[in-house]
């Protein structure tokens, strides 16, 4: 006999546990990974700032630690066109709406997830027409029509955590997704801006290779004149003709380079190449950021969207072992109904017409050949796979930091020299053409030195784009301005999703 009250403390313990039961999540829970324990990009000293020339985008640039970057990096370039047009593509590229539409498939995935915690209740109302073989129906004939109408309600209780690792784990994809966006933000911007710079060289490129053709132009009719009565040789004539087709046949290159480079900025800006105008862009309008910022080591991995987007991945991972761990558990659903049945619609769930149910179902998962071990061994491999992946995308991030910061200590160096270069080529070119109508040298003397001046002109122009386009890859580099409160250009709709225990 049990003792008096025993089985109200059973009862007490019972639902104690339940709810206990009901608060635990099998697998592992997701700890975001800590920040690498490093404390620079690079073995040596990060310098104080570039080297200076006094030049055309030769300004110094001051390496600020720890200073944020700008959310609007583009705008320190001082050009209203490349905002313009970073604006635009922001706003219409399908590729952020793609990734939006991404996004928003992703939350609304977490929300039916979110669904199975809740009991599920259906309604439902129907009709049977029947023969009863020459039985006897209520009020005579053997056809007759059964209505029924009821309600079923089902509920899995919860209580190894699989349906809240499932949410857990659309939850990550969610986060996945908005990074995802967050970073297709961030590449389409430094990809427009970094179009802009090579756009504007290869126009740089141009004009200063069509300048030096009509330099070889005059030369070529002075020399043809000078054939006519004697002065020069047929061979001094067609040296130049080769000189200047020489120089004449680097020009269709160059404004194939450019055609390409607007076609594709065209379609960054989502317009079709036909439909497309675009204002055309000098090096000169651009300013060169003179303070640089450079993010701490240890702020990187919350600053990279790909770094974030791994990271959700590796919590999406971790989640995926827990729901297969939890699928090794029992599993228990609660279920009831309640209808009624009547030959006349008028009678449903009138007296003697109503029916109800109330059952529990226990399923303990005994032998499915090794397939829910199976299955969890495949989550944790791929937990493992997640944490390589993570790993691998914080060294990358690292790398491109520390790269972008060297090419900008050795972009100034390099631009230092081929201004050194272009002035010392322009006083030789002028020194030889002196020299040449003096008789004191020949003609080839100056085709040399007019071919090296070209060279270093173009070599100028180059080194300053790449001081640009260097200066936008440090800012993606750092992870452009993302912080994790702030929210992206033209942003869809922000996820909700709750970090697990």
């Amino acid at each position: 006999m049990i003792p008096k009250g025993t089985e109200a403390r059973l009862g007490v313990l019972g639902g104690a546990l339940l709810v206990t039961l009901a608060g635990c999540a099998a697998g592992p829970d997701f700890r975001p990974p800590a920040a690498p324990a490093v404390d620079g990009y690079r073995k040596d000293a990060l310098p104080a700032a570039t080297v200076e020339t006094k030049a055309p985008t030769g300004d110094a640039q001051r390496f600020v630690s720890g200073a944020d970057v700008p959310t609007q990096w583009w705008t320190t370039f001082a050009n209203d066109e490349l905002s313009r047009r970073i604006t635009q593509a922001l706003a219409h590229s399908p590729s952020v709406a793609s990734a939006q539409a991404a996004l928003r498939q992703a939350q609304e995935n977490a929300n039916a997830a979110r669904g199975s915690l809740f009991p599920s209740v259906d309604v439902g109302v129907g009709a049977t027409r029947s023969n009863a073989n020459g039985a006897a129906v209520p009020g005579g004939g053997s056809v007759y029509t059964l209505y029924n109408a009821g309600a079923k309600v089902n509920y899995t209780l919860d209580l190894f955590g699989a349906t809240r690792r499932g949410v857990e784990a659309e939850s990550a994809v969610v986060d996945y997704q908005r990074f995802q966006l967050e970073g297709t933000y961030q590449t389409l911007a430094a990809n427009v801006a970094t179009a802009s710079f090579r756009e504007a060289s290869l126009r740089g490129q141009i004009r200063a290779t069509e300048e030096i053709i009509d330099v070889y132009n005059k030369e070529l009719k002075l020399v043809e004149a000078q054939n006519q009565i004697g002065a020069k040789s047929l061979a001094d004539v067609l040296v130049i003709r080769t000189q200047v087709a020489t120089a004449a046949a680097t020009l269709p290159p160059l404004r194939q380079q450019l055609a390409q480079t607007q076609t594709q900025l065209a379609v960054y800006l989502g317009e079709f190449p036909s439909q497309s105008e675009l204002a055309a862009l000098d090096l000169d309008a651009f300013g060169l950021p003179h303070d640089v910022p450079v993010s701490l080591p240890s702020t990187l991995t919350r600053q990279r969207a790909d770094v974030r987007a791994a990271e959700a991945t590796l919590h999406q991972a971790t989640a995926k072992v827990g729901v297969a761990t939890a699928n090794l558990f029992p599993q228990i659903t609660l279920s009831g109904s309640l209808g009624s049945s009547a030959l006349h619609s008028d009678d449903l769930f009138s007296s003697g017409t109503k029916a109800w149910s109330i059952g529990a179902n226990i399923l303990q998962p005994i032998f499915h050949g090794g397939s829910l071990r199976a299955q969890k061994r495949a989550a944790e491999a791929g937990l493992d796979k997640a944490a390589a992946d993570y790993e691998q995308t914080v060294l990358g991030a690292f790398q491109n930091v520390a790269d972008a910061l060297r090419a900008l200590e050795l972009d100034a160096e390099n631009l230092k020299a081929q201004a050194q270069a272009e002035q010392s080529a322009a006083q030789s070119l002028e020194l030889v053409r002196i020299q040449y109508h003096n008789g004191s040298a020949s003609y080839l003397q100056e085709l040399d030195a007019t071919r090296q001046y070209q060279q270093t002109r173009l070599g100028l122009v180059q080194a300053r784009a790449a001081r640009l386009a260097d200066t936008a890859a440090l800012y993606t580099a750092l992870g452009g301005g993302w912080k994790e409160d702030s929210e992206p250009v033209a942003a869809a709709t922000p996820s909700a999703s709750p970090q697990a225990k």
